[in-house]
């Protein structure tokens, strides 16, 4: 069967963070970087197909909050190259959360000296800076409660309250390193920060293109293309309704429903297929493989 388990997997690979190939997450070993094995971040993170539903949903979220979509737009070449961007986030969330000290290091020291590079304008004329605190913390939010809703319906729907806010607790470490500020840390406070953020998200056209460049982004072969399409579409269904209606991006029950089976059946064939990813990885670098 390694005929057809190497091509998927070379697929999966090619959208992941590790294509870029600038980690080592086999190395040194024994070091269990910011939070180890036992950690619930590794068992949320761990799964690459609800990881990237969460992300393509984190990115439509975040679309619509107004001075954050102005740092991207201004300074950012998604237009031109939406997939390397997925890669690049991809790469901050594997090596921050698997990868050993120093390189969780390096990835966020070097995150915060972009950021302080990303100043400007907005639309509406107030002034962002991607270094703002409150900024900071409503990417990180829209970010790791898509991950979680994500892991929640296609990995484990049975985590336990309470594993859930140790997941929030733990994972607020990267935020508040690359220097947000009250970060939620459980489920509650994470639901009471989005509602009390609604006021200030709006979509218009920006927010629109973002979505059309996302759901259009190229993959990276034919064989890959229908589950391209699969994950989009399942990113879109992950969206609360609030923000699906905000975006106009309101799916039919019956669709829903064909998405919930589709990655259902797709996800079990790439967690077979996968044998050398990120926590797979990490696992060998802790001797657990």
């Amino acid at each position: 069967m390694e005929f057809i388990r190497r091509p998927i997997e070379r697929q999966i690979m090619s959208l992941s963070g590790l294509s870029l190939g600038q980690l080592d997450l086999e190395n040194p070993k024994g070091d269990p970087g910011l939070f180890g094995p036992e950690s619930i971040s590794w068992q949320v993170h761990g799964d690459f197909t609800s990881m990237l539903i969460g992300g393509i949903s984190a990115l439509m979220l975040q679309a619509l909050h107004p001075l954050a979509l102005a740092g991207v737009w201004d300074h950012s070449n998604f237009r031109q190259d939406m997939l390397g961007r997925l890669r690049r986030t991809g790469q901050f969330i594997s090596g921050t959360t698997f990868g050993a000290t120093q390189d969780a290091n390096w990835l966020i020291d070097k995150v915060r000296t972009i950021h302080l590079q990303v100043t400007g304008t907005a639309l509406d004329g107030r002034l962002y800076a991607a270094s703002d605190p409150e900024l900071l913390t409503w990417v990180h939010v829209a970010e790791v409660s898509n991950f979680l809703a994500a892991h929640l319906r296609y990995r484990n729907p049975h985590l336990s309250d309470a594993d859930q806010d140790r997941y929030y607790d733990e994972i607020a470490l990267v935020a508040e390193r690359l220097g947000a500020t009250h970060v939620p840390r459980t489920r509650q406070q994470v639901a009471t920060y989005l509602q009390d953020i609604r006021p200030q998200l709006q979509c218009d056209e920006r927010s629109h293109e973002v979505i059309r460049l996302l759901l259009s982004a190229p993959s990276p072969s034919r064989l890959a293309k229908p589950f391209r399409a699969l994950m989009m579409q399942a990113g879109i269904d992950l969206l609360p309704d609030w923000a699906s209606d905000q975006l106009g991006l309101n799916q039919h029950p019956l669709t829903r429903q064909l998405i919930h089976t589709g990655v259902n059946s797709t996800a079990p064939i790439l967690r077979w297929a996968v044998r050398n990813g990120s926590v797979q990885r990490a696992r060998r670098r802790m001797g657990l493989l």
